[in-house]
C-alpha cells in the first residue's frame, strides 16, 4: 500500500489548511481569558531547552486532580500553545490541565520526546495533587500510551497516580512510518520504532485505556486505534476502542472543549 497516503490526513480532509489557524486563534483567546481570570500559569520550565515548558490551567476552586494533554503533529510540528482551548472541558469539570511542549524532530529523536513528556508529567504532578489522567491526539496519543508502558520514563510514584489514559487518533505501532517520507524527519530505525511502539510493549496493570478515533479518519488511523485496545486486552487491561461517527482527524478533538461531550466523559469517567 501507499504508506505516505495512508498517513496523509490533510490530503483527505476538506479545507484541511484552515484548521491549524483556527485552533491557534481559539487557543490564544482561551489563554487570554484564563490569564485575565488569574487561572493560567504559562511556560513553566521542566527542562533546560527552549521547548521544555508546560502551561497549567486551573479550575475554579480546588482541583479534583490533573489532566495532561499532549499535542500531536507527527512529532515534528505545532506546540503547546496551539491547543490551549482543549482544556475547557476538563476545566469546567473541576480538573487542572497541563499542556506540555516538547522539542520537535529532527532536532530530537522520538525516544527523546518520550523522555521529555515523562519529565513534563512529573513536573506537572508536583504542582497538582490527586489522580492524573492523560490524553493525547495523534502523535500525542502515541506519547500518552507510551507513558502507560511498564518501561515508561516516569517515577513509580507518578505512574501510580495515573488513573486513565485516552488516546485520540493515536499511532501505537511506529513501524509503518519507516516506509514514509515522514521518516526523513523522524529518523526512526527498526530498533527505535519497536522500542517506542506501545503496541509492542507491556502495559502497567490496572489503568483503563480508551482508544478513540473518528469514523471518517484514514483507514490506517482506525486500524491503529483498534490495534492497541485489542493487544492490551490480552494483558488484562480494561480497554475500549471507540469510533465517533462523522469525525475526522482534525475535528475529532472538538469534544474536549465541552464538559458534557462523549469525549470529555471518556477522559474523566473511567
Amino acid at each position: 500500500m501507499d504508506w505516505d497516503d495512508a498517513y496523509n490526513n490533510r490530503g483527505h480532509i476538506p479545507e484541511a489548511e484552515s484548521y491549524p489557524p483556527r485552533f491557534a486563534a481559539a487557543a490564544a483567546a482561551f489563554r487570554e481569558r484564563q490569564t485575565a481570570a488569574g487561572r493560567a500559569r504559562l511556560d513553566i520550565a521542566y527542562g533546560a531547552t527552549e521547548r521544555e515548558r508546560f502551561d497549567l490551567f486551573l479550575p475554579q476552586g480546588m482541583a479534583r486532580g490533573l489532566v495532561v494533554f499532549v499535542h500531536g503533529g507527527y512529532w515534528r510540528a505545532f506546540g503547546k500553545s496551539d491547543w490551549s482551548h482543549l482544556a475547557q472541558g476538563p476545566l469546567a469539570c473541576g480538573w487542572a490541565v497541563a499542556m506540555p511542549g516538547y522539542t520537535l524532530c529532527p532536532r530530537i529523536r522520538v525516544s527523546g520526546i518520550s523522555r521529555q513528556v515523562g519529565a513534563a508529567i512529573t513536573a506537572a504532578a508536583r504542582e497538582i495533587g490527586g489522580p492524573i489522567r492523560l490524553a493525547g491526539h495523534s502523535a500525542g496519543g502515541h506519547l500518552v500510551t507510551r507513558m502507560l508502558c511498564a518501561d515508561a520514563p516516569l517515577p513509580d510514584a507518578v505512574a501510580a497516580r495515573i488513573v486513565s489514559v485516552l488516546s485520540i487518533s493515536g499511532v501505537h505501532d511506529l513501524r509503518p512510518l519507516l516506509r514514509t517520507a515522514l521518516n526523513q524527519d523522524l529518523g526512526l530505525d527498526r530498533a527505535e520504532a519497536a522500542a517506542e511502539s506501545p503496541a509492542l510493549l507491556e502495559p502497567r496493570p490496572g489503568v483503563p485505556l480508551t482508544c478513540w478515533a473518528g469514523s471518517a479518519e484514514r483507514p490506517e488511523f482506525r486500524r491503529q486505534n483498534a490495534l492497541l485496545a485489542n493487544i492490551w486486552t490480552g494483558f488484562g487491561v480494561d480497554t475500549r476502542a471507540v469510533e465517533e461517527p462523522d469525525r475526522h482527524h482534525f475535528n475529532i478533538i472538538d469534544g474536549l472543549t465541552e464538559p458534557d461531550s462523549p469525549l470529555t466523559e471518556a477522559l474523566l469517567a473511567r
